[in-house]
C-alpha cells in the first residue's frame, strides 16, 4: 500500500490490530498482550450448516497431458460449498481446491496455466526450488484474452498497484508455462495466485491447490499411505446472504483499486472453517494410523490444532515433517500451531479410539464455531502395517553459525508513510524496481527477524532452519527445514539458510495475504 492514508485510516488500522493507545500505534505493553489473532472477522449473512455433516472431499489428482506436462485452466465456476447453496469461485481447473499435482524428486515437469478469468493472474509454487522465470514474481502477469484495462493499471502505479514500468516484468497473454525441476526434498508444496496487490482476494476466491513431491527413500519408510494419507487444506471463509464469498475489497472487480476496508487491513478472517473446500467436514477412518498433510491456506487466520476424542482425551499429534520435508526424527505434540502458509506432516493413531466414536480436530485459537475444524468417525477395525521410524531422514542440511558469511536484521511492522500508514519490512514498502537484498549463490546467511503483530514470514527459493526465538531455543514444532516462520506479536527469531539453487530475483514477505498486498514484501536478488 503505497498511497498516502489519512489519520482516520491510520487509526482504523491500529484499531484492527487492537494496538492503538493514547499515544498512537503499538506500545510494548500493547504487544505484551499477545492477541490470539491479527485481523478482523467477517460474519456470514447466510445460515451455516451444522458441523461434521459434510463428507471430507479429497481433491482429484491431475493427470498429465503427456509425460512431464500438465495443463490447468483458470476459470470461474459455480460450485456448492455450503450444502444446497451455489457459490461463484475462481478456480484452478474448475474445483476448489485446485487439482493436486503428484510428482517425483528429480523429474522436472511443466505446468501450462491458461487464464480464463477476468483479471491478470500469477502462479507461485509455494516452497518450490524454482528458477526465477517460473517462480511467479508478482509483476510476471498472465493477461486474459482481450484484456483492455492497461490504462487503469498505469494509473495505479505508485499507489499500491502493479508497476508496469518495471523493466524486468515478464508478461504473457492467456497462457504461460511454468517449469519446476523438483530438485528438492520430497514434501508437500502448494500453488496459489501471487498477483501484485491482489493476492489476498484471489486466494480467497479459490485460487489454491496442493502439489506433492515424492521419492523412493520416503516411499520405503512404511508411513501410512493410500487412503490413509490425507491432504488437508484448511482455510476460513465468510458468505454473503446470496451464498457468494464475502470479502471487503475496496474494488470488488479486483481490476483497479487494491486493498480492503479499514476494519480488515490487519487481515481478513472468516467465520466458516473449510477443509478441502467443505465446511467442518467429517471423514470415516479405520482404527489405524493416518498421515495428515496439513496446510493452512487461510489469508490471515492462525490455528492451534488438537485432536480430541468424544470422552475428552487428546490424541498425540506426531510430527514427522515440516514445510520442506521430513524431520530427522519424529516429534510428539498434544497441540500444534499452524500459521498461514505453513505445512505440517503429522501421524495420528486411531487404534485405541472406540469404534463408532469421533475424534474432533479443534482450533484452540478459535471462538464460537471457529473452534471446530473437522472430525474423524472411527468406523471399523483394520490391519495396520504402517510404522513411524525412529529416523525419518538423513539429508537435512546442517548449517552452523560459523558458516554464515553475514547476518541481516529485518523488522516486520506497521509504520508511517508520510502522513499515512502501511505494512513495512525494514521501514520500507515493497517496490518492484528496488533490490532490497543481494546475495551470492551458495552464501550462508543468518537473518534476524522481529515482528509487531503476527507475521508468518516466507522466503522464496530456499528452505531454512530456525536457530532461536526471542534469544531462546526454537520451539518443538520449529524442527526441520522450513520456508515460513510464524512470528508472534512482539517476537523475534533467527533463521539460517544457504542461498543455492538458482540465480535471479525472488521475494521474501509476510504471508498474511492482506499484509503482503499492502506493502510487506521485499526483493531478494541471488547473483
Amino acid at each position: 500500500m503505497r498511497e498516502q492514508l489519512s489519520r482516520r485510516r491510520l487509526l482504523g488500522i491500529g484499531g484492527a490490530l487492537g494496538l492503538v493507545t493514547a499515544g498512537g500505534l503499538s506500545t510494548a505493553a500493547a504487544l505484551a498482550r499477545r492477541p490470539a489473532i491479527t485481523g478482523g472477522e467477517l460474519s456470514s449473512e447466510i445460515p451455516l450448516p451444522p458441523a461434521f455433516k459434510v463428507p471430507l472431499p479429497i481433491p482429484s489428482v491431475l493427470e498429465p497431458t503427456k509425460p512431464g506436462r500438465y495443463e490447468i485452466h483458470q476459470r470461474e465456476v459455480t460450485a456448492e460449498i455450503l450444502p444446497g447453496v451455489p457459490t461463484r469461485l475462481w478456480t484452478y481447473g474448475g474445483t476448489f481446491p485446485g487439482p493436486t499435482i503428484e510428482s517425483r524428486r528429480g523429474h522436472p515437469i511443466t505446468v501450462a496455466h491458461r487464464n480464463e478469468l477476468p483479471v491478470p493472474t500469477v502462479v507461485h509454487l509455494h516452497g518450490g526450488r524454482t528458477p526465477a522465470s517460473s517462480d511467479g514474481y508478482p509483476t510476471d502477469l498472465v493477461f486474459p484474452e482481450g484484456w483492455d484495462d492497461m490504462a487503469g493499471m498505469h494509473e495505479m502505479e505508485g499507489m499500491g498497484g502493479t508497476s508496469m514500468s518495471d523493466p524486468r516484468a515478464v508478461t504473457s497473454e492467456l497462457t504461460r508455462e511454468y517449469t519446476f525441476p523438483h530438485d528438492q526434498r520430497p514434501t508437500m508444496l502448494w500453488y496459489h495466485d501471487h498477483r501484485m496487490d491482489f493476492t489476498a482476494p484471489a486466494i480467497w476466491r479459490g485460487l489454491a491447490g496442493m502439489h506433492f513431491i515424492r521419492d523412493a527413500e520416503e516411499d520405503a519408510l512404511g508411513l501410512p499411505s493410500g487412503p490413509r494419507e490425507l491432504p488437508l487444506m484448511i482455510a476460513d471463509r465468510a458468505f454473503a446472504d446470496d451464498g457468494s464469498l464475502a470479502y471487503p475489497a475496496l474494488d470488488p472487480t479486483l481490476k483497479e483499486r487494491p486493498g480492503v476496508t479499514e476494519k480488515y487491513v490487519a487481515g481478513v478472517l472468516g467465520d466458516v472453517i473449510l477443509v478441502n473446500g467443505a465446511p467442518w467436514p467429517i471423514h470415516e477412518v479405520d482404527a489405524a494410523r493416518y498421515r495428515l498433510r496439513l496446510l493452512n491456506a487461510s489469508n490471515a487466520r492462525h490455528y492451534d490444532l488438537e485432536a480430541v476424542r468424544d470422552d475428552g482425551r487428546r490424541l498425540d499429534l506426531v510430527q514427522i515433517g515440516a514445510d520442506q520435508g521430513l524431520l530427522q526424527a519424529p516429534v510428539k505434540h498434544r497441540n500444534l500451531p499452524l500459521a498461514p502458509a505453513e505445512r505440517y506432516d503429522v501421524i495420528i493413531d486411531f487404534a485405541d479410539v472406540p469404534i463408532g466414536s469421533r475424534v474432533r480436530v479443534r482450533n484452540r485459537l478459535g471462538s464460537g464455531r471457529t473452534k471446530e475444524v473437522l472430525a474423524f468417525h472411527v468406523v471399523r477395525t483394520a490391519t495396520d502395517t504402517s510404522r513411524i521410524p525412529e529416523v525419518l531422514s538423513h539429508d537435512l542440511p546442517e548449517w552452523h553459525r560459523s558458516d554464515a558469511v553475514r547476518v541481516r536484521d529485518f523488522s516486520f511492522r506497521a509504520g508511517q508513510l508520510g502522513g499515512g500508514h502501511g505494512w513495512l519490512i525494514g521501514g520500507k514498502p515493497f517496490a518492484p524496481s528496488r533490490t532490497d537484498v543481494s546475495t551470492r549463490l551458495g552464501d550462508v546467511e543468518i537473518w534476524r527477524l522481529v515482528a509487531d503483530v503476527h507475521h508468518p514470514v516466507h522466503l522464496h527459493l530456499v528452505g531454512f532452519r530456525i536457530l532461536s526465538r526471542g534469544g531462546h531455543d526454537p520451539l518443538p514444532h520449529d524442527a526441520g527445514l522450513k520456508d515460513t516462520v510464524s512470528l508472534r506479536p512482539g517476537e523475534s527469531a533467527e533463521i539460517i539458510t544457504r542461498f543455492d539453487g538458482y540465480r535471479g530475483r525472488y521475494l521474501f514477505h509476510c504471508h498474511n495475504a492482506e499484509h503482503e498486498d499492502m506493502g510487506m514484501m521485499a526483493n531478494l536478488e541471488v547473483t
